[in-house]
Formats: C-alpha cells, sequence, structure tokens
C-alpha cells in the first residue's frame, strides 16, 4: 500500500548516486551548472537503468499468480511510471481497480481514487481530479491513506490555484492552506514535516525561518526524494530573498536530481531555463528548455508542456537572435579572411614573379649543376631510398677507392722489383673484379633488404604457392630476386638491370618472362612488384 506522496515532484530513487548535499559555503554557480550539464548528457543512461528495473517488474509479473503479490508489484509500477510517463501509471492503477473484487482490503477502493487523482494531476486533468475528491469521505480513510488523501488534496488545490483565472482562485488557495496544515497537524516531527512547514512559510514570505528550517535538515537527510524537496524549497525561498545567485544553485542542485532519479515530470529545469535567459545565459537557457520541452512531452504531463510552451517562444527568439548576431560575427571574419587572403595571394604572386627572374639568372649556370638540381630533386622525391642508397654508395664508392689504389701499389711494387711474370698475372687475374662484384651485390642486398625487410615474403605471395622462390642458403637475395628487388627501385629498363648485373639482355629477358609466368596475375605482376 502507498505510504507518504509528497505534494512536490516526486523523486524515486531507483539509482541512488553519492553525492554531496551539504549546504555551501562558497557558492560556484558554474561548477554546479557544469554538473548539470553533464547529468543531461548522460540522461539517456539514467533512463535505461528506470527501464530495466520497469522490465524486471513486468517480467515478474508474469509469474505472480497471487492478488496480493500482484497489487505491490502494481503499486511499484505506478510509483516508478507516476512522474515517468503518466499513461503508463494510469494503467497500473486500472490493473489495481481490476484487483478491488478479489482483495479483502476495504480501504482499496480510496487507494485507487487518490492514485487516479494524483495522475489526472500530473496530465493536467485538474477538473476531474477535483470532481473525484468529492468522492471520498475523509472520515473512513485509514491513518495511512488519510495522510497521503491530505497530500492529494493540497496538491490539487495548489495546482487549481496556480492554474485558474477565475473567481475561484481565492477558494482554492484558502483549501491549499487549509490542506497543508492538516499534513502538518497529523505529521510526525521529522524531515517530511520541516519540508511541509517550510513550504508554509515561503507561501507566507517568512523565508529567513525557512530557510534555517531546510538547512538544518538538509545534511540530516539520507533519502534523495526528500533532498530534492529541500533544495526545491531552498530556491524558492532564496528567490523570495531576491538571493538569485542561491536560487540559482538550487535550482540546479534539484534538477540535477531529478535528471539523476529519471523522471520527466519536473519544474525546477524549466525555471532555471528562465533564470538563465534572465541572466543573459542564452544557449544553456535554450539547453534546459528544451530537455524541459522533451521529458514533458514524453511524460504526458501537459502542466509542464504548458508551462514551457508559455516562454519557450521568447528563449527561442533569443536564441535565434544570438545566432544571427554569431553569423553576423563568422560572416564579417569570414570577409575579413577573404581579405587577407586575397593579400596573402598577391604577396605569393609577387614573390613568384620574383622567383621567376631568379630562374632566369640561374640560367646561367652550368650544365653540371643543372644536372646536380636534378638528382637532388630526385633525391627529395625518393626519400628514404634514395638517402639510404646514397649513403651505402658513397661508402663503397671510397672503399673502392682504397682497394683500387691498394692494388695500385701492389703493381708498382711488382713492377720495381722486376716481377714481371707475377705483374702480368696480376693483371690478368679475374678475381680482384669477381670479389668486388660479390661484394657489391651483397651490400646491394642488405641495403635493399634493411629498406624492404618484407620483400621476399610480399613478392613470393605475387606467386602460384608451388613456384615460390627463395634465397639459397649463405644468399641474401637470388638472381631472380635481384632483378625483381631493382625493378621495385624503379629500374625497370632491361638494359639498365643488365648492365647493373653484368648479365647479357637475353639472360635478363628470360628471367623475367620466366617469373612473370609463375605469377597469379600475370598482367599487373610487374606493377603488382613497384606496390610492394
Amino acid at each position: 500500500m502507498k505510504k507518504i506522496i509528497s505534494i512536490l515532484v516526486l523523486f524515486i530513487c531507483c539509482n541512488p548516486v553519492n553525492r554531496s548535499f551539504a549546504i555551501p559555503k562558497n557558492i560556484s554557480n558554474e561548477n554546479i551548472l557544469k554538473q548539470l550539464d553533464k547529468a543531461i548528457e548522460q540522461k539517456s543512461q539514467y533512463h535505461t537503468q528506470r527501464e530495466r528495473k520497469i522490465d524486471s517488474l513486468t517480467t515478474s509479473l508474469k509469474y505472480t499468480t497471487s492478488a496480493r503479490n500482484k497489487l505491490e508489484t502494481y503499486n511499484a509500477l505506478y510509483d516508478i511510471y507516476l512522474h515517468y510517463q503518466a499513461d503508463s501509471a494510469l494503467h497500473y492503477v486500472k490493473k489495481k481497480q481490476e484487483l478491488i473484487p478479489l482483495l479483502n482490503n476495504p480501504s482499496l477502493k480510496d487507494e485507487v481514487l487518490i492514485n487516479q487523482i494524483e495522475v489526472m494531476g500530473v496530465m493536467g486533468m485538474y477538473n476531474e481530479a477535483l470532481e473525484m475528491l468529492k468522492h471520498i469521505d475523509a472520515k473512513t480513510l485509514p491513518d495511512n491513506l488519510l495522510l497521503y488523501y491530505y497530500h492529494a488534496c493540497r496538491a490539487c488545490y495548489g495546482w487549481a490555484a496556480d492554474y485558474t483565472n477565475t473567481n475561484n482562485k481565492n477558494k482554492y488557495q484558502k483549501l491549499t492552506d487549509f490542506y497543508r496544515d492538516s499534513i502538518l497537524n497529523i505529521t510526525e516531527d521529522g524531515i517530511d514535516r520541516d519540508i511541509v512547514l517550510a513550504d508554509k512559510l515561503i507561501i507566507n514570505e517568512d523565508c529567513d525561518k525557512a530557510i534555517a528550517i531546510l538547512n538544518k535538515a538538509l545534511p540530516n537527510s539520507h533519502d534523495k526524494r526528500q533532498k530534492g524537496y529541500i533544495t526545491y524549497n531552498l530556491a524558492d525561498a532564496y528567490g523570495c530573498q531576491g538571493n538569485i545567485e542561491k536560487r540559482i544553485y538550487y535550482l540546479a542542485e534539484t534538477a540535477i536530481i531529478d535528471i539523476e532519479s529519471a523522471i520527466r515530470e519536473y519544474e525546477s529545469l524549466q525555471k532555471l531555463a528562465l533564470l538563465m535567459f534572465e541572466e543573459g545565459n542564452i544557449d544553456r537557457a535554450y539547453k534546459y528548455l528544451n530537455c524541459s520541452m522533451e521529458d514533458a512531452v514524453a511524460s504526458n504531463a501537459r502542466l509542464r508542456s504548458i508551462e514551457v510552451t508559455n516562454f519557450f517562444p521568447i528563449i527561442d527568439k533569443a536564441y535565434k537572435l544570438k545566432e544571427k548576431r554569431e553569423k553576423k560575427i563568422t560572416d564579417i571574419l569570414l570577409f575579413s579572411a577573404g581579405i587577407l587572403s586575397l593579400l596573402l595571394l598577391i604577396t605569393i604572386f609577387y614573390l613568384y614573379k620574383q622567383m621567376k627572374k631568379l630562374s632566369v639568372a640561374r640560367k646561367e649556370l652550368s650544365v653540371a649543376n643543372q644536372q646536380m638540381k636534378a638528382v637532388n630533386r630526385e633525391l627529395i622525391q625518393t626519400g628514404k631510398i634514395k638517402e639510404e642508397y646514397i649513403a651505402r654508395y658513397l661508402d663503397r664508392c671510397a672503399i673502392y677507392l682504397e682497394k683500387l689504389d691498394n692494388y695500385r701499389r701492389s703493381l708498382i711494387k711488382l713492377a720495381m722489383a722486376s716481377r714481371v711474370e707475377e705483374l702480368f698475372k696480376a693483371i690478368k687475374s679475374e678475381q680482384f673484379i669477381n670479389d668486388e662484384r660479390d661484394e657489391f651485390y651483397r651490400e646491394f642486398d642488405k641495403s635493399f633488404l634493411n629498406l624492404f625487410p618484407n620483400f621476399i615474403q610480399s613478392f613470393n605471395n605475387l606467386l602460384i604457392k608451388e613456384e615460390q622462390i627463395h634465397p639459397k642458403a649463405g644468399e641474401l637475395l637470388s638472381t631472380e630476386l635481384r632483378i625483381f628487388a631493382l625493378i621495385r627501385l624503379g629500374v625497370t629498363d632491361s638494359n639498365r638491370i643488365a648492365h647493373f648485373l653484368d648479365y647479357s639482355l637475353t639472360t635478363i629477358y628470360n628471367y623475367r618472362s620466366k617469373v612473370r609466368n609463375k605469377a597469379i596475375n600475370k598482367n599487373t605482376f610487374e606493377q603488382d612488384i613497384t606496390n610492394l
């Protein structure tokens, strides 16, 4: 059975979040507003948690046969849906109504009526709610329902007083005060009573006393719902005093609780949006109002939807004007950037003309210098490959020169010693050239595999598996692999390859043709090699 239901927004604590609610000594509105912005960004996560709770309860209904257990589950679903989706809350009130004949509970009928009144209030159906109040006899209600009934009466007449323009407004205000006093008369001392008492003091403009009571209650409250009531009343009390900074702070606190509690029917964020607008913070006002409207529509809370639509056009217009001004500033900046770009283009064109003049002057340089520039441009384009090979082959040139000098000295010694036979034998021998050529190829292979360590594997991936080529033991690259290594480096002319490897042109053609026939895709094989 339902217990105390507050007259204010219901804060259902399905997934409590540990936050500090101590009264701030140094209020930093920017910090609390950033926390609120983050909560709004995570709103869908809180809704997902609530939906999981709903799914769990609805699943349990499938396996519940006891009318009493069903009633408990319907009550739980009603509580979860009341300020989340009013239509669904009304659905479970009707489900409870179906259980009345099955349960020996004389007060259940009155409880269902009060549930209906509460839902209709959330949905903005005040006339219907007030009409249904007439069907309840407070004298027959048990104690546990009487307080609930007083809260429902106070809420309904309070809503009617706030949103009626008829002569009945004063009557509804008196009835609101009457039922508030009734609540105070039967509520035991504690935080719940302090909240209602503070509400009365705020209505009577005794805000200092209300603030003192609420500030005392806040650190002692360990219930998230109660904290929401306290911070909301504190916001109203400070607003009554004209303290806008603290009103903003406590409205933001209340809005965070609303969103973290995954409810959709609230007014804290709407009021905060209006304050943000008055403070000139159009972006936040627009964001908060959009969030409020989205939740009000989703919960079918017509009252909140009406509240939002009352001042949404004003904030929307201000937001669009702000965007228009910002667009105008952006257009000015873009125009200025365009002028600067034009000036830059003119400067570049002038520099280009000067460079052309300098280019004409450079034409007087020697052909050798022009060739060196061409080589330098090629080196820049080939990047790492050329840098690696230049470094290695400059080093090899120095070694060759040293070896040739040593070889020349050895020949001079033979000549000076008149060892003519040995001299001719040394001159005729090809061993020196062969050794140097082998060393040259080993250096080439090492350099190439240093640049392309995965070349052999990638190369073989282009060949039929049975025809793949691997170097023999002691080799880095075989002759076939060396030919295609040169092609990978951009040396595709067979004459140049033949000259480099000291083979005949026919041999090179045969090697290339033979390997191409082993390829998976013969037509694009050599192009695929250059892309490895």
